[in-house]
């Protein structure tokens, strides 16, 4: 089986890559792909992706994980411990708040 390389990106670049589609050539994943990542907030792909390799520039967070957050855009700690629960990991309030400023930096 032929391996096939993966590149992990985020809601906004999906968003900027589907608005320069005609949606009249454009297949049905496609159209329900644009209809679902037009209604995340405005930001600028390139800063979703200096802040995700910020993010896991740490030792708490991978690259994959950093995009998790930065596509939900946690608001709060309790909101950003729902990620590091489902990924079994104990990360310390200090780094939690270093990613919510992180995260909260990149849609200002």
């Amino acid at each position: 089986m032929k391996k096939i390389n993966t590149t992990i990106i985020s809601i906004a670049q999906v968003k900027d890559i589907l608005s320069k589609l005609d949606l009249e050539d454009a297949d049905q994943i496609q159209k329900r792909t644009f209809d679902y990542v037009k209604n995340f907030p405005e930001c600028d792909y390139k800063t979703i992706d200096k802040a995700a390799k910020e993010l896991s520039s740490s030792d708490y967070v991978t690259l994959e994980q950093a995009y998790e957050i930065l596509n939900v855009n946690p608001q709060t700690i309790p909101e950003l411990r729902v990620f590091t629960s489902a990924w079994k990991k104990l990360i310390p309030t200090e780094e939690l708040d270093k990613i919510l400023s992180i995260t909260q930096n990149a849609y200002a």
